[in-house]
């Protein structure tokens, strides 16, 4: 079989080079030596991205394995550090600034969170080669992993970021329907969650209350919190079936669009590309996501399977949660595009996972 290194190179490679043409066209306009800088810092990190994927691509990923607690302890760390020396922007304390780079930690407890389920979920006894999942009851299969998993994400909404904690929630009830766990104990979970709804909208903050109000009427507060869905709904449609070229557009040039190069970077690009244009954008996330899963579907290595699906699944889930929330049909929860979005911990962070995916797919190692 063909290695999948070249396809997911070359597709992530043109993702980040209409990433960077949107993020320039969207503050070229701007004043300020910070604007005029910004895209070269994009292009910065993107390079430094594809060299770390290079790297990870080259190591076994089964080093991960060993490597599990060690990063899931670094991410905490990180994730605890941010509280004390963490830069605040825009009312958030989410990130760390080494030197002049700006790392958000939260993209970092991510990917770990991810590795940290796989392992657990992928362990067998030794003189068995059936997974121990399969003999877990409720308390080992499932709630105690998610202590494991509540742990980064509380760290995570107090930053206050809602969006990373509740992606990590989703890639762990994904990941319980891909292992050997018993269908009722996930279900009892589900509904124990369910219920738990009305005490989770009292932990809420009220900006993050206001913005689920807004998810289900935006015309509600059509200056404040709806603003930027507002904008970025007209944005999308005046990009027409052709668009309106680069570095021209209404919304993004005029700077009517709040967040245009990071969140909101989907609807900039829209509005200058059109529905072509944006077709052609998901299009090649489709090939990558679908690259993602044909690694997982032939490796034999339990660890490597759920370690891709993972990985792929928590990529999906970002896509699609922030194409959803720039067209209105999802909250609005700070959440990037992968690869897209300004942002180096981002960019950097899914190079090193898409490096990962391609290691499981080189060795295809059967354990």
């Amino acid at each position: 079989m063909r290695s999948a290194k070249p396809n997911i190179f070359i597709i992530a490679f043109l993702i980040t080079l209409l990433g960077i043409l949107s993020i320039y066209s969207s503050t070229f306009q701007k004043e300020g030596r910070l604007w005029e800088d910004i895209y070269k810092k994009q292009t910065l990190w993107v390079a430094l991205g594809m060299i770390i994927f290079i790297i990870i691509s080259n190591i076994s990923y089964r080093r991960f394995w060993d490597w599990t607690y060690p990063m899931y302890a670094a991410g905490l760390f990180l994730l605890l550090l941010v509280f004390i020396l963490g830069v605040v922007r825009l009312g958030a304390q989410r990130w760390l600034k080494i030197a002049w780079f700006n790392f958000q930690p939260s993209e970092f407890a991510k990917l770990t969170t991810v590795i940290f389920l796989a392992r657990y979920f992928s362990k067998k006894s030794p003189n068995e080669i059936t997974l121990s999942s399969r003999r877990f009851g409720i308390f080992r299969g499932i709630l105690l992993p998610f202590v494991f998993v509540a742990i980064p994400m509380f760290l995570i909404m107090e930053q206050p970021d809602l969006g990373s904690a509740a992606m990590i929630f989703f890639v762990f009830l994904a990941l319980l329907y891909l292992t050997e766990i018993r269908l009722k104990y996930i279900n009892i979970f589900l509904f124990a969650v369910l219920f738990s709804f009305p005490i989770l909208w009292r932990v809420l903050k009220e900006y993050q209350k206001q913005r689920l109000l807004v998810f289900l009427n935006p015309n509600i507060d059509p200056l404040g919190a709806g603003y930027t869905v507002i904008q970025s709904r007209i944005a999308i449609g005046s990009g027409g079936l052709f668009g309106k070229g680069w570095m021209a557009g209404t919304q993004s040039q005029l700077h009517f669009l709040p967040e245009s190069h990071t969140d909101f970077i989907f609807a900039t690009f829209a509005e200058q590309w059109g529905f072509l244009g944006s077709l052609a954008l998901l299009l090649l996330y489709f090939l990558l996501i679908r690259q993602g899963f044909i690694i997982a579907g032939r490796t034999q290595d339990t660890f490597g399977k759920l370690l891709a699906c993972g990985i792929t699944l928590m990529l999906n889930l970002q896509i699609l949660v922030n194409l959803a929330m720039t067209m209105g049909a999802a909250p609005v929860v700070g959440l990037p595009l992968p690869l897209m979005s300004y942002g180096g911990s981002s960019v950097v962070t899914t190079f090193f996972a898409l490096g990962i995916l391609v290691s499981i797919d080189r060795e295809r190692a059967v354990f």
